[in-house]
Parts: structure tokens; C-alpha cells; sequence
């Protein structure tokens, strides 16, 4: 059974940082994309940023390119979302996931979403 489990969340100023973590158990890690997802109140959950299953390649929404860097730790069974430069619109829920198929390339496919989630982390951003 995969379990993600979220944390780092919390209440931020406009133009600070954050760093959110995701614990991967209950899979080989190091063989699965990996990503996160974010839903603001009132709206659908979109896509935010996805790593390939060896950290070579990642990608990207247009939102958040720039400002947000996705990495893998695999001795840690670890994924993070380093957020700088944090807007209020970048306010929401964040949701780590994962894909089911190993070794999967096809990052811009996967952000239409995975297969796998976790309960999610709440980051707010005030102005």
C-alpha cells in the first residue's frame, strides 16, 4: 500500500519561502515519477510540478516556473517542493502524488494527474 505523507505547510508573507515534503512508503521509491498538485478554495486542483522517477528531468506549470524547484531524495524515500518568491495566489492546499507505472518518462502526461495521493498540506500566503 503506497502511503504519502505531506508536511511543511504553514502561514508565510508574500515574497518568502517555504519547503514541503513528501514521505514515500510502501514501493521501490526510486522507480515512480513523483509530484504535487495544489487546490485554492473554491477552485479544481491543478497541476504544480513533476519528477522524473531519477530526478534527471522535471516539469513544470507556467505559475510556478521560476519561482519552485521539485526534487527526489531516494535515500530518504523523500520528494520536496523548495517555494520562493510565494504570491497570495499561490495559497491552496498542496497535494504530493505519485504515478503507478515504473519508470515512466512522459512528465506533461502526468500532470494531468497520478494515481496516487496524500492528504495534502496547507500553505497560505498573506500579502
Amino acid at each position: 500500500q503506497v502511503q504519502l505523507v505531506e508536511s511543511g505547510g504553514g502561514l508565510v508573507q508574500a515574497g518568502g519561502s517555504l519547503r514541503l515534503s513528501c514521505a514515500v512508503s510502501g514501493r521501490a521509491f526510486s522507480r515512480y515519477a513523483m509530484g504535487w498538485f495544489r487546490q485554492a478554495p473554491g477552485k479544481e486542483r491543478e497541476f504544480v510540478a513533476v519528477i522524473g522517477w531519477n530526478g534527471g528531468s522535471t516539469y513544470y506549470a507556467d505559475s510556478v516556473k521560476g519561482r519552485f524547484t521539485i526534487s527526489r531524495d531516494g535515500a530518504k524515500n523523500t520528494v520536496y517542493l523548495q517555494m520562493n518568491s510565494l504570491k497570495p495566489e499561490d495559497t491552496a492546499v498542496y497535494y504530493c502524488t505519485t504515478d503507478s507505472r515504473m519508470y515512466n518518462t512522459e512528465l506533461r502526461k502526468l500532470a494531468s494527474g497520478m494515481d496516487y495521493w496524500g492528504k495534502g498540506t496547507l500553505v497560505t500566503v498573506s500579502s
